[in-house]
């Protein structure tokens, strides 16, 4: 982390766990163990749980946001959720991307370019996530791909409005598996998204971007992660779940 030029984010992606009830339990048991965080704290959540999760944070410096959003503001798009939405329901960031939404959903470079774009022009942050496979990785392409993804997401993205945007590597061989790239892999696949925004929106620019580290982020591995250069902080799945867990990566993205 570099925080004299850029924030540090813990931002916790719930996945598809917790009823509305759940939600604001684990809310309220993690609020005490984080309100003294030294870094921005971020939960997204299930759409079913945005006014549960944001009523529970009412007052704290735990900030919500959604899993996903849709890139129409309406329409005939079934099971959808749109930016407008999102914004009227109390949600400040969401994450774009994900590889599971890649993976398992359909979701392309193109898509998650235009969902990027929707929820800036909604005042959203967006967290917009990239990562190779294993197996691209073995074939040497971490680095082309990442800055492809890269460029691809932040098509006709302004450099004010690149402002609310994080990056999160997410490595997809890294994901729910256990396996956790080194802190020196981590430095190296965000120091790669540095760099393509560098090319497009110059060094300053890339300096200022918060780049997020996801793949498998836990409470025995952060404070090494996060004393990377270049890893400002991290996208947090199954340990963000868990409130002490929690809020030990968030002491440590504190320091």
């Amino acid at each position: 982390m570099n925080k004299a030029k850029r924030s540090a984010v813990i931002a916790g992606n719930w996945k598809m766990n917790k009823t509305p009830s759940e939600a604001k339990a684990l809310i309220e048991e993690m609020k005490p163990l984080v309100k003294d965080a030294g870094c921005d704290v971020v939960l997204c959540v299930p759409f079913i749980d945005v006014p549960a999760a944001v009523e529970a944070a009412k007052g704290s410096n735990i900030k919500i946001g959604a899993e996903n959003v849709h890139f129409k503001a309406s329409g005939a798009y079934t099971g959808e959720i749109s930016a407008e939405m999102l914004t009227e329901a109390g949600v400040e960031y969401v994450v774009i991307g994900h590889s599971e939404r890649r993976t398992y959903f359909g979701e392309t470079d193109q898509t998650v370019n235009l969902r990027t774009l929707a929820a800036l022009n909604a005042g959203l942050k967006a967290i917009v996530c990239v990562g190779e496979t294993l197996e691209q990785r073995e074939l040497g392409y971490t680095e082309t791909l990442l800055k492809f993804q890269t460029k691809m997401a932040l098509t006709n993205v302004t450099k004010e409005q690149l402002k609310n945007v994080i990056i999160a590597y997410e490595p997809v061989w890294a994901i729910g598996t256990g396996v956790t790239a080194t802190a020196d892999q981590a430095d190296e696949g965000n120091g790669f998204v540095r760099a393509a925004v560098a090319e497009v929106y110059g060094e300053e620019a890339a300096q200022a971007l918060t780049v997020q580290y996801g793949g498998s982020m836990n409470a025995g591995n952060a404070e090494e992660l996060l004393a990377k250069e270049n890893v400002d902080g991290g996208l947090i799945g199954g340990a963000s779940l868990k409130a002490p867990d929690f809020a030990a990566i968030v002491a440590a993205a504190s320091k």
